[in-house]
């Protein structure tokens, strides 16, 4: 049974940092696609960033240039640092697994990353 555990997040304000890390267990991390997402109050799942066991990534318009996602497979992990944090980024940032060239897709809990002063 796959299970992704995040962490990171908190409270920080406009113009930081911050940076959220995921760990993935109970199969092998190298076949994943993995994702962020984000989800607003009161809006839907957004896709934040995607990087593929090739090192591949992608970003959503509204974070490039402030976001990257990179993958540690030795350590199971993926990480998604942000800058110049804006109060629009406010979400619950998901950490996502899907297997290369499948379709069934796993989530963590969600963490909770509020941007104010």
């Amino acid at each position: 049974q796959v299970q992704l555990v995040e962490s990171g997040g908190g409270l920080v304000q406009p113009g930081g940092s911050l940076s959220l890390s995921c760990v993935l267990s109970g199969n092998n991390f190298r076949i994943y696609v993995m994702g962020w997402y984000r989800q607003a109050p009161g809006k839907q799942r957004e896709l934040v960033a995607t990087i593929t066991n090739a090192d591949s990534t992608n970003y959503a318009d509204s974070v490039k240039g402030r976001a990257t996602i990179s993958r540690d497979d030795a350590k199971s992990t993926v990480y998604l640092q942000m800058n110049s944090l804006k109060p629009e980024d406010t979400a619950v940032y998901y950490c996502n697994a899907r297997p290369t060239g499948g379709s069934r897709m796993y989530w963590g809990q969600g963490t909770q990353v509020t941007v104010s002063s």
